[in-house]
């Protein structure tokens, strides 16, 4: 390269190639800077992305099945970062904890309390009374009142005992009325009478005192004779000073039968008896295969359920009945019929997710 011999013109170059120099290390600093901003961005946006960061201390939980916790990465990570809530699927009830008299298994409930404490979620427990999934030796074993007492009390006082100031809050009785809005003629009732339900919370309260008791059914959602039923069931109690603290609302929902009328009205009236309420075995079935149109149905129902339970102070938490469409008890149960939760069967998000995931944000902020 030739040498420029006048000073004032090189002068001029230097200045010229100064300028071009900052210019470019201006427009370089703008790129990296625009970088760390997309980059934040997205780490926000994934950050945002998870039901449980939106709620605070408001409960979005789910019902966890042993087999999938133990051999399913990925429904762990999915269970981690979107649930601060975990209610026991099957793990818990008395067919699981006790399938031979007084020989216990205690290995999957557990598991399921000591995943929770690892990542910071509560524990809802289900159930301690319920008429179905419970060991043979019980069923078959054509006890007396006197003893079938000694052993209702026992399994209560066993459970709750075990877990005492882990788990948060316990459906006591499972569903304890039946479609023509009576007390459901288990062989609790045939044996022990209707004080069995009174017996049972109390149980429970001396048992673990701080552990909020409930009593839990379906299709009490809307207003009709079975919620009615189960008002003045609650009512009653009490009156008597039964130590009751909420009344869980399954939600098992279904698009062919449509949406529960007065959901949000019907949830008030129990929370002005002094008592909370929750959703507790949240899914919206329907019809298979499912549409587009379905799925877009199913993510009203979600976001619908979700607002009324948002909207009642008294309201304390919603808790889907399993998250995955790859885990549902649904086609067991109503052959047909299926695609009612809040993950695909790839466990990826549907509709539904966005859609509790838009109402929960709005309603944080």
């Amino acid at each position: 390269m030739k040498l420029e011999s006048n000073p004032r013109v090189r002068q001029q170059r230097c200045a010229s190639l100064a300028l071009q120099v900052a210019l470019a290390l201006l427009a370089l600093c703008a790129v990296l800077t625009a970088c760390s901003s997309s980059s934040s961005a997205q780490t926000s946006n994934k950050n945002g992305s998870s039901l449980r960061s939106t709620v605070g201390n408001w409960k979005i939980g789910t019902a966890v099945g042993v087999k999938a916790l133990r051999s399913d990465a990925t429904f762990r990570k999915v269970l981690a970062q979107q649930f601060n809530s975990l209610t026991a699927e099957d793990a818990m009830k008395w067919v699981s904890v006790e399938p031979t008299r007084g020989t216990y298994d205690w290995s999957g409930a557990d598991q399921i309390v000591a995943f929770a404490k690892a990542h910071g979620q509560k524990v809802r427990g289900h159930n301690l009374v319920w008429h179905r999934q419970l060991p043979k030796w019980l069923t078959n074993g054509n006890f007396g009142a006197a003893e079938l007492r000694t052993l209702l009390k026992r399994h209560i006082t066993s459970e709750v005992s075990r877990y005492r100031g882990r788990i948060y809050a316990w459906d006591v009785v499972n569903e304890p009325l039946d479609d023509t809005a009576g007390l459901r003629g288990t062989m609790w009732l045939q044996k022990l009478g209707k004080g069995y339900i009174a017996d049972a919370l109390r149980w429970a309260h001396a048992a673990d005192p701080k552990a909020k008791l409930y009593l839990n059914d379906y299709s009490i959602e809307g207003t009709g004779p079975k919620s009615d039923a189960m008002y003045d069931l609650v009512k009653s109690l009490l009156a008597k000073k039964v130590p009751i603290n909420g009344v869980g609302f399954e939600a098992h929902l279904d698009l062919n039968y449509g949406f529960p009328s007065g959901f949000e009205d019907n949830l008030k009236r129990f929370t002005k008896l002094g008592l909370e309420v929750a959703i507790t075995e949240l899914d919206v079935r329907m019809t298979l295969p499912a549409t587009s149109d379905d799925l877009a149905q199913q993510a009203d129902y979600y976001r619908n359920v979700i607002a009324a339970c948002r909207a009642v102070k008294g309201c304390v938490g919603a808790t889907v009945w399993v998250f995955a469409d790859k885990y549902s008890w649904i086609p067991r149960f109503f052959p047909g019929e299926g695609a009612a939760d809040l993950f695909d069967s790839k466990l990826k998000p549907k509709p539904a997710y966005t859609a509790v995931l838009d109402e929960l944000s709005q309603t944080s902020s």
